[in-house]
């Protein structure tokens, strides 16, 4: 059923719930708000520490819903944060997980990052992966 009659937009519902499902069926979780909070903060992240320019081009390969979950919130001013090593990804996407800590913060950060590589060009994945730190670089593989 169309609601808008733009296909982008009414199929946007429907592309996101197959990124959090992907999410969930990769970490063995039942819980979508879980596959939702680890996407939202996984993706700030990686926002918050590419340049303005870089952030944009990935943004722009991301689905509709997706791509505003990304901006929401952002203050272009303040990227990219430093320190920017692994340790600071980690905790980062971890601090939003206070009542129900990750169990493995590496392979929940490595499933979104997989699912970055599924559904973005391979030019702009190795682009984004490279303009990272070493240490970060590592969990893209």
């Amino acid at each position: 059923m169309s609601v808008t009659g733009i296909p982008t937009l009414d199929h946007s519902p429907q592309v996101f719930a197959e990124w959090l499902n992907n999410l969930c069926d990769q970490l063995d979780w039942r819980e979508k708000p879980r596959a939702y909070l680890l996407l939202h903060e996984t993706l700030h992240t990686i926002r918050d520490f590419l340049t303005v320019d870089e952030a944009a081009d990935l943004a722009a390969q991301l689905p509709v819903l997706v791509r505003g979950v990304f901006y929401d919130g952002w203050d272009p001013s303040k990227t990219p944060v430093k320190p920017r090593n692994r340790a600071d990804l980690l905790k980062r996407v971890s601090a939003r997980f206070d009542r129900e800590p990750l169990e493995d913060p590496e392979r929940a950060v490595a499933a979104v990052f997989d699912l970055l590589r599924r559904y973005i060009s391979a030019g702009e994945f190795d682009q984004v992966k490279h303009a990272m730190r070493k240490s970060i670089q590592e969990l893209w593989e």
